[in-house]
């Protein structure tokens, strides 16, 4: 008799355990969002939640139940491994074969360095420090006077390059900055690379107060990082035509930057020269990153009078 209370006594005591560790445990359906998905805030009082946000957290808990990969700051993965193929728009020439570099060179006296390492694998140019601190420019071998450029590229994040136009052999010219690093510009911004006076902001730039242009650079920088890919290939296009030279530059497919300098600064007063691809030097880049091209090519313009000669008008 004694045993049997006892057993029963066991019984009830683990019943009443049990009781309240199931009350706790969500309903079936609700399971998944409870495994590591992140409720969304609440929108404040009074206002309802963006349309996409809405229902977030419920799709993220039903996201976590499918793929097990609930947690705060998941992002989507590619579905797939394919991307984009590489296009060369109607009337562009490639100045890049996808096989090797026939028709550049590197620069032997570049401040920058001038044992940069380019080379070609899988049809993709690809270019680094060599060694480590030593940068420098890969110019083409043919001179170019008005000329549009397209590239598709696919830098590494801390990884400074830049796209010259009228450049010497020593690479001074003017620069579409490409500097994909903290605090950089990417094709929104034009760089007298060891020349002197370059200012494409425009004659009233001088009367600015600090603030104007700081706000200037904000809203340029906003903008390209709104149109910038990550892990993705990216369209840079970039024309200089006219004298004094005019510079338009767009990033996928929108203009991010366009002005004309004060006056002709290229070297000796230049209005053609190679065009160049760099590697930057010193510490504006990541050991063993990289810069990657998979299609340079050109469209040459018409050659135009210097501004002041042009019918008379300067126009």
């Amino acid at each position: 008799m004694k045993k049997l209370l006892l057993v029963f006594a066991g019984i009830l005591a683990l019943a009443l355990v049990m009781i309240p560790l199931s009350a706790q445990q969500p309903p079936a359906g609700q399971r998944g969002a409870a495994q590591g998905a992140v409720q969304a805030p609440a929108p404040p009082a009074g206002q309802q939640a963006p349309a996409g946000e809405r229902g977030a957290a419920g799709q993220a808990g039903a996201a976590a139940a499918r793929g097990g990969m609930g947690g705060r700051g998941v992002q989507a993965l590619p579905q797939t491994n394919d991307e984009p193929p590489p296009k060369v728009p109607v009337g562009f020439t490639p100045i890049f074969n996808g096989k090797d570099l026939t028709g550049w060179h590197v620069s032997k006296t570049n401040h920058h360095g001038t044992t940069p390492d380019y080379r070609v694998l899988h049809g993709v140019l690809l270019a680094t420090q060599q060694p480590l601190g030593q940068g420098g420019i890969l110019l083409t071998d043919k001179k170019y006077g008005n000329v549009e450029v397209y590239m598709e590229i696919k830098p590494d994040w801390g990884c400074d390059g830049g796209l010259f136009f009228w450049s010497d052999e020593r690479g001074r010219g003017y620069q579409v900055m490409l500097d994909y690093l903290p605090g950089g510009s990417m094709a929104a911004g034009i760089y007298g690379e060891m020349i002197q006076g370059t200012n494409f902001n425009g004659p009233n730039w001088a009367n600015l107060t600090n603030e104007q242009r700081q706000e200037i650079q904000r809203t340029r920088t906003e903008n390209w990082q709104r149109l910038w890919k990550r892990e993705a290939w990216n369209s840079v296009r970039a024309r200089i035509e006219g004298n004094p030279p005019r510079i338009t530059v767009w990033l996928n497919d929108e203009i991010t930057f366009q002005g004309t300098d004060t006056e002709n600064h290229a070297i000796d007063g230049a209005t053609e020269g190679p065009i160049a691809i760099q590697v930057h030097g010193g510490e504006r880049w990541r050991a063993g990153g990289f810069w990657r091209w998979r299609v340079i090519a050109v469209r040459e313009l018409p050659a135009t009078a210097p501004r002041g000669q042009r019918g008379g008008s300067g126009q």
